[in-house]
Parts: C-alpha cells; structure tokens; sequence
C-alpha cells in the first residue's frame, strides 16, 4: 500500500477483529513494509498504536510479520488469538478510543489548525480520532489532474473493478476544478458504462469517492451500496477488455457507451493517438497509452518495465529495463519496483558500465530515446562484442548461489504463485522478475 497516494484506513474502521484502529495500523504495516509509508508514522512511533499493540499485548515487530504472511482476515483471527480479549473488553476499548480528547496542549492545537484549514466551518470535530481523520481526508482527496493523468483504467484497487479507481480520480479532480482535459460523469462515454452498471448516480458516486479517499473504504462501501457483487465485478471487467473489438453493427443503440467504443471509432481513435503500438489492443490499453504520451511518462503503475531478457538497448540484457524504469524514476511513476541502489541487478549492470545511478539517471533526463543512450554509454564506457556476450551470460543465469538465497526464491515464488509445484522453471532472478511482471499485470 503506497500511503503517500492515498491515507491509511480511518482509525473508527473496526472492520478487522472488531477492534478500531487494526485496519489502520494494517494498512500502515503493508506500508512500512514496502517501503511506502510517507508521512505516516508506524508501530512504537505511533502513539495511537503504542496503545493498540498494548491493549493486544503484541509487539510491533510480530504485527508487521503477521501483516506481511496474512490477509486481513487471517490477522482478525490472529488478534483475537494473541490478545485473548473478551467482547466487554473490546467495546470498552473502543469506547475509550473513539471518545479520546486531545490533553497535551501541541495535539489540542493541531486539531485546530486541522479544522482551520480544512473545515473552518465545522464545530463537531473535537477527538483526536476526527482530528486524524480530517487531516487524512484534507490531505488526500483533492487531485489535480492538471499536473498529472488520473489512475489507469486497469486498476482494480477499488472493489475490484477496472475504471472505480480512475472515476474516483476524475470525480475529485472535477470538483476542485483541476481535471484538465478529462471528463468526468455523463461526458465520459466509459463513466456512464461504470455508473450504470453500479446503478448510481454521478452527482452520489462523486462525494462518495471524496468523502473515502482511502480505496478499501471507497471499495467497502461501493460493494455494500450499489449493484456490484464478486461475480457481476468479473463479468464487467470481461466486457471491458472487450472495448473497441466489437464491431458497430453489434452495438446496442439504447447504450451510447457500447455505441463509443466499437471498433470503427476505436481504430479511428488509435490512428491518431498511437498508431504504432503494438501495446495498444483496446479501448483500456488506448486510454492507458493516451494518459502517458499526453504528459510525456512511462508509469510502471499501468505496465511492466521492459523484459530483463530485452537486448533492444545496445545488446545488453536488462539495459531496456533500467532505461524503463529510470524514466519511471524520473517522473515519479515507479510504481513498486526497485530502482538503482536499492536493485542488485541493477547495480550489476552499472558497476559493468562503470555509471553511477545518478549520472544515468541525470542522462535520462537530457537523451530522449534509448538510441541515445546507447550511443552516450559507448563512448563514456566502450565495450566490445566479447565482453557484452560475457556479460549477458552471467546476468542470464545469475540465480541463488547459497541456502538463504535459494530460500528468498522459493518464498518469493510462493507469494506469486501459489501452486508451486507449476513454477519449476523458475531457477534465476531474470525468471523472478519475468513472472513477477506477469502477477502484477495479469487481468482477468
């Protein structure tokens, strides 16, 4: 969870073991885990919970194992285990909690700097729990997309329904009145496919999603409050990754949406915005395309880095890659991969080049295309045939090379596919990062 996006749950959500502020302190663990957390402060640095951990009579450092090998069921579970709290426990617990006034005179303050900037109009605001909740959604719900393209229409964030994410972008951008040149409601032709299939109203859908900018909360009350369950969600994601390859002799003419998105206007549309991508094989991939030209980013939040085994950059395996990624890098659209320092095959590849991070990366910046590139490595850095092909060897079959490191594979494997006995082709770290990329960007 990246909760520098988007803020954890609210501190009132008891939605996991029936105790206010696990799925909070979840949300943030899964943060502090990847390395995500922002702002926000986790476990013994937290004084809300400080207080969790020691009403569950558990420590930090067994919290964050628990979050990273449970989902949050499994966690309620264990909690309630851990902690062998009685019901009259946990509801004076709560009780406390969600009552709790602000006593030293720094947080009495910040709860009214909170209210003065982003709800001077407000008067009922008075605990330290709606102070943390306003300083959340104040922080949070705005989005300019001016500066910036709303979320890909493949992601499933929200109720686990393509486009939720991206509507709930728009419909906040549009009423801070940033949303540039991007519709939202009844001009969207794929808003009112969305809007119609949750049986909601724009006008309903577009405070909902400013009142929730967390998406397990937008989520939550999406699959409790309009016509989506499991099994339509599935449906409609089908029928999405079908815009643009029906023909518009099939569409119904009482659906102006299916009307758009034939593939006569989808072929005149990709004519114009992409017309040579192979990348671009329907009306969500056209979208996706169209966001990343038209402010000039390579977002590895909508799609993989190239191969690791790509030798389009100058012969090199997982040069393609780093040149993917160090463009993410510099436009803030990294997405969860691991770049520069923080890669081992990256710095791999750079100590062979004899680069630093940050002159490549500042290169990135000045040379525009991967020609380019190529052309500045072979002359800060010759090399020849022979030790290229030496390189890409070692690199190709660089895998585990003691006990620990065949047992990262293993876990790593396991958490990507759980039917492990089907991934015994995976024995090097370019087989890892491959399916990886396939876990991470497989739709259904």
């Amino acid at each position: 969870m990246d909760l520098t996006k988007q803020p954890p749950r609210r501190p009132t959500n008891s939605s996991v073991a029936g105790i206010v502020g696990v799925a909070r302190m979840i949300d943030k663990a899964r943060a502090h885990n990847e390395e995500m957390i922002g702002q926000y402060l986790y476990g013994s640095d937290s004084g809300l919970d400080r207080r969790i951990l020691r009403f569950l009579g558990v420590s930090a450092q067994d919290f964050t194992r628990a979050v990273n090998q449970k989902d949050d069921s499994e966690i309620g579970h264990w909690v309630i285990n851990q902690s062998k709290k009685t019901p009259g426990e946990i509801v004076a617990f709560n009780r406390s909690e969600t009552n709790r006034m602000p006593k030293e005179d720094w947080h009495i303050e910040l709860l009214k700097n909170r209210v003065k900037k982003y709800a001077p109009d407000r008067t009922d605001i008075k605990t330290v729990f709606g102070s943390i909740e306003l300083d959340d959604w104040g922080t949070f719900w705005p989005v300019n997309l001016q500066v910036g393209p709303p979320r890909s229409p493949y992601d499933r964030n929200v109720a686990g329904l393509f486009g939720i994410a991206r509507m709930a972008d728009k419909a906040r951008a549009s009423r801070c009145e940033k949303n540039g040149d991007y519709k939202y409601g009844q001009y969207s032709p794929f808003d009112v496919y969305l809007l119609e299939l949750l049986d909601i109203e724009a006008e309903q859908f577009q405070q909902i999603a400013i009142d929730n900018p967390n998406n397990l909360d937008l989520g939550e009350w999406i699959l409790l409050n309009t016509a989506a369950d499991s099994d339509r969600i599935a449906t409609w994601n089908q029928q999405a990754l079908h815009f643009g390859l029906q023909p518009a002799s099939e569409s119904k003419l009482d659906k102006s949406y299916l009307d758009y998105f034939n593939r006569e206007n989808f072929g005149f549309r990709k004519n114009i915005v992409a017309p040579d991508s192979q990348y671009v094989q329907n009306w969500l991939d056209l979208m996706d395309y169209d966001d990343q030209n038209s402010f000039g980013i390579l977002d590895l939040a909508r799609r993989a880095p190239r191969s690791p085994y790509n030798r389009d950059a100058g012969g090199l395996v997982h040069l393609a890659r780093l040149i993917d990624k160090g463009r993410a890098f510099n436009s803030k659209t990294l997405g969860g991969y691991w770049y520069g320092q923080d890669s081992a095959i990256d710095r791999y590849l750079l100590d062979f080049l004899k680069i630093s991070i940050d002159e490549f990366t500042q290169q990135l910046q000045e040379l525009p295309t991967d020609h380019q590139i190529v052309e500045w490595l072979m002359k800060r850095t010759p090399k020849n045939e022979h030790q290229i092909e030496q390189y890409n060897q070692e690199l190709v079959n660089l895998g585990p090379q003691n006990t620990r490191s065949w047992s990262f594979l293993h876990d790593r494997i396991q958490q990507l596919d759980s039917i492990i006995s089907t991934r015994n082709d995976v024995e090097t770290f370019f087989d890892l990062m491959v399916l990886s990329d396939q876990k991470a960007f497989q739709f259904p």
